[in-house]
Protein backbone atom coordinates (compact mmCIF):
# COMPACT_ATOMS: atom_id res chain seq x y z
CA UNK A 1 0.00 0.00 0.00
CA UNK A 2 3.00 2.27 0.12
CA UNK A 3 3.87 4.74 2.84
CA UNK A 4 0.89 5.47 5.03
CA UNK A 5 0.01 9.05 5.69
CA UNK A 6 0.28 10.23 9.25
CA UNK A 7 -0.93 13.80 8.73
CA UNK A 8 -4.12 14.90 10.48
CA UNK A 9 -5.89 15.66 7.20
CA UNK A 10 -5.95 11.93 6.44
CA UNK A 11 -7.75 11.03 9.66
CA UNK A 12 -11.51 10.86 9.63
CA UNK A 13 -13.43 13.83 11.02
CA UNK A 14 -16.57 11.70 11.25
CA UNK A 15 -17.51 9.51 14.17
CA UNK A 16 -16.62 5.82 14.04
CA UNK A 17 -20.29 4.91 13.78
CA UNK A 18 -20.76 7.21 10.78
CA UNK A 19 -17.68 5.73 9.10
CA UNK A 20 -18.93 2.18 9.67
CA UNK A 21 -22.37 3.05 8.27
CA UNK A 22 -20.79 4.66 5.20
CA UNK A 23 -18.48 1.65 4.84
CA UNK A 24 -21.47 -0.70 4.80
CA UNK A 25 -23.32 1.55 2.33
CA UNK A 26 -20.27 1.69 0.04
CA UNK A 27 -19.93 -2.11 0.22
CA UNK A 28 -23.54 -2.52 -0.89
CA UNK A 29 -23.05 0.07 -3.62
CA UNK A 30 -19.95 -1.72 -4.84
CA UNK A 31 -21.59 -5.15 -5.03
CA UNK A 32 -24.72 -3.84 -6.75
CA UNK A 33 -22.70 -1.75 -9.18
CA UNK A 34 -20.37 -4.63 -10.04
CA UNK A 35 -23.21 -7.07 -10.61
CA UNK A 36 -25.49 -4.59 -12.42
CA UNK A 37 -22.89 -3.23 -14.82
CA UNK A 38 -21.40 -6.67 -15.48
CA UNK A 39 -24.89 -7.95 -16.28
CA UNK A 40 -25.48 -5.00 -18.61
CA UNK A 41 -22.23 -5.66 -20.45
CA UNK A 42 -23.09 -9.36 -20.71
CA UNK A 43 -26.47 -8.54 -22.23
CA UNK A 44 -24.82 -6.10 -24.65
CA UNK A 45 -22.33 -8.81 -25.64
CA UNK A 46 -25.18 -11.23 -26.28
CA UNK A 47 -26.81 -8.59 -28.52
CA UNK A 48 -23.56 -7.44 -30.14
CA UNK A 49 -24.66 -8.40 -33.66
CA UNK A 50 -27.83 -6.26 -33.45
CA UNK A 51 -26.55 -3.52 -31.15
CA UNK A 52 -27.77 -0.12 -32.32
CA UNK A 53 -25.37 2.86 -32.65
CA UNK A 54 -27.07 4.77 -29.82
CA UNK A 55 -26.80 1.73 -27.52
CA UNK A 56 -23.01 1.95 -27.68
CA UNK A 57 -23.33 4.90 -25.30
CA UNK A 58 -25.09 2.65 -22.79
CA UNK A 59 -22.21 0.18 -23.08
CA UNK A 60 -19.69 2.98 -22.60
CA UNK A 61 -21.66 4.23 -19.59
CA UNK A 62 -21.43 0.79 -18.03
CA UNK A 63 -17.68 0.64 -18.69
CA UNK A 64 -17.07 4.01 -17.01
CA UNK A 65 -19.26 3.01 -14.04
CA UNK A 66 -17.30 -0.22 -13.67
CA UNK A 67 -14.09 1.82 -13.84
CA UNK A 68 -15.27 4.00 -10.96
CA UNK A 69 -16.37 0.94 -8.99
CA UNK A 70 -13.09 -0.89 -9.50
CA UNK A 71 -10.79 2.04 -8.68
CA UNK A 72 -12.62 3.89 -5.88
CA UNK A 73 -14.53 1.39 -3.76
CA UNK A 74 -11.55 -0.92 -2.98
CA UNK A 75 -9.73 2.10 -1.51
CA UNK A 76 -12.64 3.91 0.14
CA UNK A 77 -14.24 0.93 1.92
CA UNK A 78 -11.20 -0.20 3.99
CA UNK A 79 -10.37 3.43 4.81
CA UNK A 80 -13.88 4.00 6.15
CA UNK A 81 -13.70 0.91 8.36
CA UNK A 82 -10.19 1.93 9.50
CA UNK A 83 -11.44 5.45 10.35
CA UNK A 84 -8.61 7.04 8.31
CA UNK A 85 -7.08 7.11 4.83
CA UNK A 86 -4.91 3.99 4.73
CA UNK A 87 -2.82 4.81 1.68
CA UNK A 88 -0.15 7.26 0.48
CA UNK A 89 -0.37 10.80 -0.92
CA UNK A 90 0.30 9.43 -4.41
CA UNK A 91 -2.57 6.98 -4.05
CA UNK A 92 -4.73 9.87 -2.90
CA UNK A 93 -4.08 11.71 -6.18
CA UNK A 94 -4.69 8.51 -8.12
CA UNK A 95 -8.03 8.06 -6.32
CA UNK A 96 -9.06 11.65 -7.04
CA UNK A 97 -7.98 11.42 -10.70
CA UNK A 98 -9.97 8.20 -11.28
CA UNK A 99 -13.00 9.66 -9.51
CA UNK A 100 -13.03 12.76 -11.70
CA UNK A 101 -12.19 10.85 -14.91
CA UNK A 102 -14.84 8.12 -14.67
CA UNK A 103 -17.39 10.43 -13.06
CA UNK A 104 -17.12 13.01 -15.85
CA UNK A 105 -17.11 10.27 -18.48
CA UNK A 106 -20.40 8.88 -17.14
CA UNK A 107 -21.89 12.35 -16.85
CA UNK A 108 -20.85 13.40 -20.37
CA UNK A 109 -22.00 10.04 -21.72
CA UNK A 110 -25.51 10.60 -20.34
CA UNK A 111 -25.53 14.05 -21.91
CA UNK A 112 -24.57 12.84 -25.38
CA UNK A 113 -27.02 9.93 -25.14
CA UNK A 114 -29.88 12.28 -24.30
CA UNK A 115 -29.02 14.54 -27.24
CA UNK A 116 -28.84 11.60 -29.67
CA UNK A 117 -32.18 10.22 -28.47
CA UNK A 118 -33.76 13.66 -28.80
CA UNK A 119 -32.42 13.95 -32.35
CA UNK A 120 -33.80 10.56 -33.35
CA UNK A 121 -37.25 11.03 -31.81
CA UNK A 122 -37.93 14.74 -32.34
CA UNK A 123 -35.94 15.37 -35.54
CA UNK A 124 -35.91 12.01 -37.39
CA UNK A 125 -34.77 13.59 -40.66
CA UNK A 126 -31.40 14.13 -38.98
CA UNK A 127 -31.55 11.36 -36.39
CA UNK A 128 -31.98 8.60 -38.97
CA UNK A 129 -28.60 9.56 -40.42
CA UNK A 130 -26.86 8.72 -37.13
CA UNK A 131 -24.52 5.80 -37.76
CA UNK A 132 -21.93 3.65 -36.00
CA UNK A 133 -19.10 5.90 -37.22
CA UNK A 134 -20.81 8.89 -35.61
CA UNK A 135 -21.14 7.02 -32.32
CA UNK A 136 -17.45 6.05 -32.36
CA UNK A 137 -16.40 9.67 -32.92
CA UNK A 138 -18.63 10.86 -30.10
CA UNK A 139 -17.27 8.18 -27.76
CA UNK A 140 -13.73 9.41 -28.40
CA UNK A 141 -14.87 12.97 -27.71
CA UNK A 142 -16.49 11.88 -24.43
CA UNK A 143 -13.28 10.30 -23.14
CA UNK A 144 -11.14 13.22 -24.38
CA UNK A 145 -13.45 15.69 -22.62
CA UNK A 146 -13.20 13.76 -19.36
CA UNK A 147 -9.41 13.34 -19.62
CA UNK A 148 -8.87 17.09 -20.12
CA UNK A 149 -10.65 18.00 -16.88
CA UNK A 150 -9.21 15.03 -14.96
CA UNK A 151 -5.58 15.83 -15.85
CA UNK A 152 -5.91 19.60 -15.31
CA UNK A 153 -5.16 19.44 -11.53
CA UNK A 154 -2.04 17.39 -12.29
CA UNK A 155 -0.92 20.27 -14.53
CA UNK A 156 -1.40 22.78 -11.69
CA UNK A 157 -4.81 24.04 -12.81
CA UNK A 158 -6.76 23.08 -9.76
CA UNK A 159 -5.52 20.73 -7.06
CA UNK A 160 -6.26 17.26 -5.78
CA UNK A 161 -6.30 16.56 -2.07
CA UNK A 162 -8.11 14.80 0.77
CA UNK A 163 -11.82 15.28 1.27
CA UNK A 164 -12.84 17.26 4.39
CA UNK A 165 -14.03 14.04 6.06
CA UNK A 166 -10.55 12.51 5.66
CA UNK A 167 -11.20 9.01 4.27
CA UNK A 168 -11.26 9.82 0.55
CA UNK A 169 -9.72 12.23 -1.94
CA UNK A 170 -11.01 14.53 -4.65
CA UNK A 171 -10.61 18.23 -5.49
CA UNK A 172 -8.90 20.24 -2.76
CA UNK A 173 -11.83 22.40 -1.66
CA UNK A 174 -9.75 24.57 0.68
CA UNK A 175 -7.41 25.47 -2.19
CA UNK A 176 -10.47 26.18 -4.36
CA UNK A 177 -11.45 28.86 -1.86
CA UNK A 178 -7.99 30.35 -1.33
CA UNK A 179 -6.28 30.17 -4.76
CA UNK A 180 -7.54 31.89 -7.92
CA UNK A 181 -6.40 29.13 -10.30
CA UNK A 182 -7.99 26.43 -8.18
CA UNK A 183 -11.20 28.47 -7.89
CA UNK A 184 -11.35 29.00 -11.67
CA UNK A 185 -10.98 25.25 -12.17
CA UNK A 186 -13.84 24.51 -9.76
CA UNK A 187 -16.08 27.08 -11.45
CA UNK A 188 -15.21 25.69 -14.91
CA UNK A 189 -15.93 22.20 -13.66
CA UNK A 190 -19.33 23.34 -12.40
CA UNK A 191 -20.26 25.15 -15.62
CA UNK A 192 -18.94 22.72 -18.26
CA UNK A 193 -19.38 19.44 -16.40
CA UNK A 194 -22.63 20.01 -14.51
CA UNK A 195 -24.65 23.08 -15.53
CA UNK A 196 -24.35 22.68 -19.31
CA UNK A 197 -24.82 18.88 -19.28
CA UNK A 198 -27.77 19.23 -16.90
CA UNK A 199 -29.36 21.82 -19.19
CA UNK A 200 -28.88 19.64 -22.28
CA UNK A 201 -30.35 16.59 -20.55
CA UNK A 202 -33.40 18.45 -19.26
CA UNK A 203 -34.06 20.13 -22.63
CA UNK A 204 -33.56 16.89 -24.59
CA UNK A 205 -35.88 14.77 -22.48
CA UNK A 206 -38.41 17.60 -22.24
CA UNK A 207 -38.59 17.72 -26.04
CA UNK A 208 -38.91 13.94 -26.14
CA UNK A 209 -41.66 14.07 -23.53
CA UNK A 210 -43.60 16.73 -25.47
CA UNK A 211 -43.20 14.89 -28.79
CA UNK A 212 -44.30 11.56 -27.35
CA UNK A 213 -47.23 13.17 -25.54
CA UNK A 214 -48.42 14.71 -28.81
CA UNK A 215 -48.08 11.37 -30.59
CA UNK A 216 -50.00 9.70 -27.80
CA UNK A 217 -52.93 12.07 -28.25
CA UNK A 218 -52.92 11.35 -31.98
CA UNK A 219 -53.02 7.62 -31.23
CA UNK A 220 -56.01 8.03 -28.91
CA UNK A 221 -57.94 9.77 -31.68
CA UNK A 222 -57.55 6.74 -33.95
CA UNK A 223 -58.10 3.96 -31.41
CA UNK A 224 -61.19 2.74 -29.60
CA UNK A 225 -61.66 3.57 -25.94
CA UNK A 226 -60.70 0.01 -24.98
CA UNK A 227 -57.33 0.27 -26.73
CA UNK A 228 -56.29 3.75 -25.71
CA UNK A 229 -52.81 4.29 -24.48
CA UNK A 230 -49.51 3.05 -25.83
CA UNK A 231 -47.02 0.98 -23.87
CA UNK A 232 -44.24 2.31 -26.10
CA UNK A 233 -45.12 5.90 -25.27
CA UNK A 234 -45.31 5.10 -21.57
CA UNK A 235 -41.96 3.37 -21.79
CA UNK A 236 -40.26 6.37 -23.37
CA UNK A 237 -41.72 8.71 -20.76
CA UNK A 238 -40.66 6.45 -17.89
CA UNK A 239 -37.14 6.08 -19.27
CA UNK A 240 -36.78 9.83 -19.81
CA UNK A 241 -38.00 10.68 -16.31
CA UNK A 242 -35.84 7.98 -14.70
CA UNK A 243 -32.66 9.20 -16.41
CA UNK A 244 -33.33 12.83 -15.43
CA UNK A 245 -34.09 11.96 -11.81
CA UNK A 246 -31.02 9.73 -11.56
CA UNK A 247 -28.75 12.42 -12.97
CA UNK A 248 -30.07 15.13 -10.65
CA UNK A 249 -30.02 12.95 -7.52
CA UNK A 250 -26.48 11.74 -8.16
CA UNK A 251 -24.67 14.93 -9.14
CA UNK A 252 -26.62 17.91 -7.78
CA UNK A 253 -25.48 17.50 -4.12
CA UNK A 254 -21.82 17.39 -5.16
CA UNK A 255 -22.21 20.36 -7.50
CA UNK A 256 -23.76 22.39 -4.65
CA UNK A 257 -20.87 21.43 -2.37
CA UNK A 258 -18.37 22.53 -5.03
CA UNK A 259 -19.92 26.01 -5.32
CA UNK A 260 -20.33 26.30 -1.57
CA UNK A 261 -16.65 25.48 -1.06
CA UNK A 262 -15.48 27.84 -3.82
CA UNK A 263 -17.47 30.92 -2.81
CA UNK A 264 -18.21 30.18 0.84
CA UNK A 265 -16.12 29.02 3.75
CA UNK A 266 -15.23 25.30 3.40
CA UNK A 267 -14.36 24.99 7.09
CA UNK A 268 -17.95 25.84 8.01
CA UNK A 269 -19.42 23.03 5.90
CA UNK A 270 -20.08 19.89 8.03
CA UNK A 271 -17.86 16.97 7.05
CA UNK A 272 -20.88 14.67 6.96
CA UNK A 273 -22.44 16.84 4.23
CA UNK A 274 -19.38 16.30 2.03
CA UNK A 275 -19.46 12.57 2.76
CA UNK A 276 -23.15 12.27 1.85
CA UNK A 277 -22.65 14.27 -1.36
CA UNK A 278 -19.83 11.90 -2.38
CA UNK A 279 -22.03 8.90 -1.58
CA UNK A 280 -24.83 10.25 -3.79
CA UNK A 281 -22.36 10.74 -6.65
CA UNK A 282 -21.13 7.14 -6.35
CA UNK A 283 -24.72 5.86 -6.31
CA UNK A 284 -24.92 6.68 -10.03
CA UNK A 285 -22.80 3.58 -10.72
CA UNK A 286 -25.64 1.30 -9.60
CA UNK A 287 -28.57 3.46 -10.68
CA UNK A 288 -27.65 3.63 -14.38
CA UNK A 289 -27.63 -0.16 -15.05
CA UNK A 290 -30.88 -0.58 -13.11
CA UNK A 291 -32.61 2.00 -15.33
CA UNK A 292 -31.51 0.45 -18.62
CA UNK A 293 -31.88 -3.19 -17.56
CA UNK A 294 -35.37 -2.76 -16.13
CA UNK A 295 -36.85 -0.12 -18.45
CA UNK A 296 -35.29 -1.06 -21.79
CA UNK A 297 -37.24 -4.09 -23.08
CA UNK A 298 -34.68 -5.35 -25.60
CA UNK A 299 -32.12 -5.61 -22.76
CA UNK A 300 -34.67 -6.96 -20.29
CA UNK A 301 -35.86 -9.64 -22.72
CA UNK A 302 -32.35 -11.05 -23.11
CA UNK A 303 -31.92 -11.05 -19.34
CA UNK A 304 -35.30 -12.78 -18.84
CA UNK A 305 -34.55 -15.44 -21.45
CA UNK A 306 -31.17 -16.19 -19.90
CA UNK A 307 -32.76 -16.47 -16.48
CA UNK A 308 -35.49 -18.78 -17.82
CA UNK A 309 -32.88 -20.95 -19.52
CA UNK A 310 -30.86 -21.10 -16.30
CA UNK A 311 -33.98 -22.01 -14.34
CA UNK A 312 -34.86 -24.76 -16.84
CA UNK A 313 -31.31 -26.14 -16.77
CA UNK A 314 -31.41 -26.30 -12.99
CA UNK A 315 -34.77 -28.07 -13.18
CA UNK A 316 -33.39 -30.69 -15.58
CA UNK A 317 -30.17 -31.22 -13.61
CA UNK A 318 -31.96 -31.51 -10.27
CA UNK A 319 -34.73 -33.67 -11.72
CA UNK A 320 -37.31 -31.20 -10.46
CA UNK A 321 -40.35 -30.11 -12.34
CA UNK A 322 -43.58 -28.57 -11.20
CA UNK A 323 -46.44 -30.85 -12.24
CA UNK A 324 -50.07 -31.46 -11.19
CA UNK A 325 -50.93 -33.68 -8.25
CA UNK A 326 -51.29 -36.78 -10.44
CA UNK A 327 -47.49 -36.65 -10.96
CA UNK A 328 -47.55 -36.80 -14.74
CA UNK A 329 -44.00 -37.54 -15.99
CA UNK A 330 -42.15 -34.37 -16.81
CA UNK A 331 -41.28 -34.06 -20.52
CA UNK A 332 -38.32 -31.81 -19.65
CA UNK A 333 -36.29 -34.95 -18.97
CA UNK A 334 -36.97 -36.18 -22.51
CA UNK A 335 -36.09 -33.05 -24.47
CA UNK A 336 -33.49 -34.87 -26.53
CA UNK A 337 -35.85 -37.74 -27.40
CA UNK A 338 -38.87 -36.42 -29.31
CA UNK A 339 -40.32 -39.91 -29.67
CA UNK A 340 -41.17 -39.92 -25.98
CA UNK A 341 -43.34 -36.83 -26.22
CA UNK A 342 -47.13 -37.29 -26.14
CA UNK A 343 -48.84 -37.55 -29.52
CA UNK A 344 -51.03 -34.55 -28.80
CA UNK A 345 -48.07 -32.31 -28.06
CA UNK A 346 -46.73 -29.79 -30.52
CA UNK A 347 -44.42 -26.79 -30.31
CA UNK A 348 -45.24 -23.31 -31.46
CA UNK A 349 -43.19 -20.14 -31.49
CA UNK A 350 -45.67 -18.04 -29.60
CA UNK A 351 -45.64 -17.58 -25.87
CA UNK A 352 -48.21 -19.66 -23.97
CA UNK A 353 -47.56 -19.46 -20.27
CA UNK A 354 -51.15 -19.39 -18.99
CA UNK A 355 -52.24 -22.87 -20.10
CA UNK A 356 -53.36 -25.28 -17.39
CA UNK A 357 -53.61 -28.91 -18.53
CA UNK A 358 -52.04 -32.31 -18.01
CA UNK A 359 -48.60 -31.12 -19.05
CA UNK A 360 -48.61 -27.94 -16.98
CA UNK A 361 -44.97 -28.47 -16.05
CA UNK A 362 -44.07 -27.07 -19.48
CA UNK A 363 -45.19 -23.59 -18.48
CA UNK A 364 -41.73 -22.59 -17.21
CA UNK A 365 -39.97 -23.79 -20.33
CA UNK A 366 -39.12 -21.09 -22.92
CA UNK A 367 -40.98 -22.97 -25.70
CA UNK A 368 -44.74 -22.88 -26.07
CA UNK A 369 -46.70 -26.04 -25.37
CA UNK A 370 -50.13 -26.22 -27.01
CA UNK A 371 -52.12 -29.30 -26.06
CA UNK A 372 -55.50 -30.64 -27.04
CA UNK A 373 -58.07 -31.04 -24.26
CA UNK A 374 -58.32 -34.58 -22.96
CA UNK A 375 -61.74 -35.81 -21.87
CA UNK A 376 -62.65 -38.69 -19.56
CA UNK A 377 -62.24 -41.28 -22.35
CA UNK A 378 -58.77 -39.96 -23.29
CA UNK A 379 -60.13 -38.72 -26.61
CA UNK A 380 -58.31 -35.73 -28.04
CA UNK A 381 -60.60 -32.86 -28.90
CA UNK A 382 -59.20 -30.70 -31.68
CA UNK A 383 -59.61 -26.98 -31.62
CA UNK A 384 -58.38 -23.88 -29.76
CA UNK A 385 -56.66 -24.88 -26.54
CA UNK A 386 -55.12 -21.72 -25.16
CA UNK A 387 -56.32 -18.18 -25.20
CA UNK A 388 -52.73 -16.92 -25.16
CA UNK A 389 -52.12 -18.25 -28.69
CA UNK A 390 -53.64 -15.59 -30.87
CA UNK A 391 -52.81 -13.28 -33.67
CA UNK A 392 -50.16 -10.69 -32.88
CA UNK A 393 -51.65 -7.31 -32.07
CA UNK A 394 -51.41 -4.55 -34.62
CA UNK A 395 -49.89 -1.36 -33.21
CA UNK A 396 -50.80 2.06 -34.45
CA UNK A 397 -47.61 3.96 -35.15
CA UNK A 398 -47.50 7.73 -34.88
CA UNK A 399 -44.45 9.54 -36.26
CA UNK A 400 -44.07 13.14 -35.18
CA UNK A 401 -41.40 15.35 -36.75
CA UNK A 402 -40.52 18.99 -37.20
CA UNK A 403 -39.43 20.80 -40.34
CA UNK A 404 -36.88 23.59 -40.49
CA UNK A 405 -39.68 26.16 -40.47
CA UNK A 406 -40.94 24.77 -37.17
CA UNK A 407 -44.05 23.09 -38.60
CA UNK A 408 -44.80 19.80 -36.85
CA UNK A 409 -46.14 16.92 -38.95
CA UNK A 410 -47.78 13.80 -37.56
CA UNK A 411 -48.01 10.56 -39.54
CA UNK A 412 -50.24 7.70 -38.40
CA UNK A 413 -49.71 4.18 -39.73
CA UNK A 414 -50.40 0.60 -38.68
CA UNK A 415 -47.83 -2.13 -38.29
CA UNK A 416 -46.63 -5.00 -36.14
CA UNK A 417 -43.31 -3.39 -35.27
CA UNK A 418 -42.29 0.00 -33.97
CA UNK A 419 -40.71 2.58 -36.23
CA UNK A 420 -37.02 3.44 -36.42
CA UNK A 421 -37.71 6.65 -34.52
CA UNK A 422 -38.05 4.84 -31.19
CA UNK A 423 -35.99 1.72 -31.73
CA UNK A 424 -33.15 3.17 -29.68
CA UNK A 425 -35.47 3.30 -26.67
CA UNK A 426 -36.80 -0.25 -26.84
Amino acid sequence: MGNKSDTSEFYSSLSETEDIVLGVVYSIFGLLSLSGNSMLLLVAYRRRSILKPAESFIVNLSISDLGMTGTLFPLAIPSLFAHRWMFSHVTCKYYAFCGVLFGLCSLTNLTVLSAVCCLKVCYPAYGNKFSSSHSRILLLCIWAYAIVFATAPLAEWGKYGPEPYGTACCIDWVASHQEIKAMSYTVSLFVFCYFIPCTIILISYSLIFVTVKGARKAVQQHLSSQAKGSSVHSLIMKLSIAVCIGFLLAWTPYAIMAMWAAFGEPSKIPSLVFALAAAFAKSSTLYNPMVYLLLKPNFLNVLTKDFSLFQTTCAVVCGWCRAPVNRTPCPLKDLNNSSKLPSNFKETRTSCRACTDTFECYRNYPRCCTLGHVDATKRVVRGPTCSAVSRPPVHLIVSSSRTKSGVETVEVSAGALTTDLIKDFI
